[in-house]
């Protein structure tokens, strides 16, 4: 159950309104490293947490809510740098500045389909997809996706302050940028939480892993050299179970054996 309360969740003003930075804006609203991809991952994350461990359900969800308020924000600001403009600025005739510069960058739905507001789609007018979400069912596993999320969002909400010069849309991304610190750093303390959950899924028996290759690195590379010494060649792996090691060389499977061809499929030339 959900429920909404008006108001944004942050104060949203654009005084210079830029319908490029509109397109640029919508990258954070449905692009890869968008606010709807984190909302839903954390959203359908939480329906995946088993009752006993409420406290990451609540977690994740709070969490999910909050990502939605962004998304608010963010359509808010989009609308502003479009509507903003002056009334003779939003004619939509031929020599009309404001659809011209849409026209120009590759944004006319803003116009055409969506009349001078956001959309679910990225910056280059493509649709978000829910393949942009991870919610595995191993919380361990989502928690390193959430960490990625963030810090891909995060580096997302940089990029979009460094092009914009509007005191407005400065301060709204500052505050983006601070709740993306704050999540990844929630993220890591889940992770930090769990007493042994490397490597993920935890739960499964390493006995029964190859023991000759699940602390090994291996080269692919065609020319021949020693081991590099690096911290992942040498010395203790990162969950403490072992040595990591290198070497060169590949198992060398031989060539691939496959059936023939299953007449249904008509893979034969003849």
């Amino acid at each position: 159950m959900f429920f909404h309360e008006q108001g944004l969740q942050y104060d949203v003003e654009v005084e210079d309104p830029d319908p490029q930075f509109a397109k640029m804006l919508q990258q954070a609203i449905g692009g890869a490293e968008g606010e709807m991809r984190v909302a839903l991952q954390y959203m359908f994350q939480s329906f995946a947490v088993p009752s006993e461990m409420s406290e990451y359900k609540t977690l994740l969800m709070e969490t999910a809510m909050e990502e939605m308020g962004h998304i608010e924000m963010l359509a808010t600001a989009v609308a502003k740098n479009l509507e903003g403009a002056s009334h003779s600025r939003r004619e939509a005739a031929r020599d009309d500045d404001i659809i011209d510069e849409m026209m120009r960058s590759g944004q006319p739905r803003q116009a055409l389909s969506a009349g001078l507001h956001a959309m679910p789609v990225d910056s280059n007018g493509v649709p978000f997809t829910g393949n942009y979400v991870v919610a595995s069912g191993n919380l361990a596993a989502d928690m390193y996706a959430n960490v990625m999320a963030e810090s891909t969002g995060r580096t997302l909400a940089t990029r979009l302050y460094e092009f914009t010069d509007d005191p407005g849309m400065k301060d709204m991304l500052e505050y983006l940028i601070a709740r993306d610190t704050m999540h990844q750093n929630q993220w890591h303390s889940v992770l930090d939480s769990f007493d042994d959950h490397l490597p993920v899924p935890a739960s499964f028996p390493q006995e029964k892993e190859n023991q000759d290759y699940n602390y090994t690195f291996m080269s692919t590379t065609r020319e021949e050299r020693e081991n590099p010494e690096q911290p992942w060649t040498t010395g203790p792996s990162a969950d403490g179970k072992s040595e990591y090691s290198y070497t060169a060389e590949q198992p060398d499977g031989g060539a691939p054996d496959v059936e023939d061809v299953i007449d249904e499929m008509y893979n034969d030339v003849n």
